[in-house]
């Protein structure tokens, strides 16, 4: 497929070892990703799903691929079953796998095929705590994570749970991928600031890509 994304003359960032900032890389193709969620989103409704201890997350999500995320009193696991619907989730669209594939190659991680996609959306005051994404099969492949809408301060901790993690601003259509030696580093979303995009109004949505088996 033709490289649909920016290639932007500023240099990426790098957080890590293993990490990679790209800022803005995603505006050129943010509507029709805005469009895919949407779809997406009438098949498998956004929720907010509930941690094993029983606590509502505060951001809503939903998902494609092959697989996804979900968390609920039985534990954290992935599901090739949306449990809302009981039907497969949406697969997920061309462009989507194009965008997670490119923007993994260029950060040094060539053959990346997502089989998840997970959707979140934040409203303003949604928060998502310092966690490991840790339930994938195989850690040699990268996670690779979207902004669109409402920025959002990104937490990037350590390999281990202990210290203040940096705090770094993420803007619509940037793309940040992380694997290697940062593949476990904890990581999580301040509580998203009140604001206005002219893109997605009062919401921010992350598209976190990963391969889980």
């Amino acid at each position: 497929m033709p490289d649909l994304f920016s290639d932007l003359d500023n240099n990426p960032e790098s957080l890590g070892p293993g990490t990679w900032l790209f800022r803005g890389y995603a505006l050129d193709v943010a509507d029709e990703l805005l469009q895919a969620i949407g779809r997406v989103a009438e098949q498998s409704p956004f929720r907010r799903m509930k941690t094993p201890g029983g606590r509502q997350m505060s951001a809503a999500m939903t998902g494609c691929g092959a697989r996804n995320w979900v968390t609920d009193r039985q534990g954290y696991r992935y599901s090739e079953l949306d449990p809302e619907t009981g039907r497969p989730w949406p697969t997920m669209p061309p462009l989507l796998t194009q965008l997670a594939g490119d923007a993994a190659a260029r950060a040094g991680y060539p053959g990346f095929e997502p089989d998840v996609c997970l959707v979140n959306c934040y409203q303003p005051g949604a928060r998502m705590g310092l966690h490991q994404d840790r339930d994938e099969q195989d850690f040699r492949w990268p996670v690779v994570s979207v902004s669109l809408g409402l920025p959002a301060v990104f937490l990037w901790g350590e390999l281990r749970r202990r210290g203040s993690p940096a705090r770094l601003l993420l803007e619509h259509g940037d793309v940040l991928v992380w694997g290697g030696e940062d593949r476990l580093r904890y990581h999580g979303i301040a509580p998203v600031a009140h604001g206005r995009c002219e893109a997605t109004g009062h919401v921010r949505y992350n598209l976190t890509f990963r391969r889980a088996c």
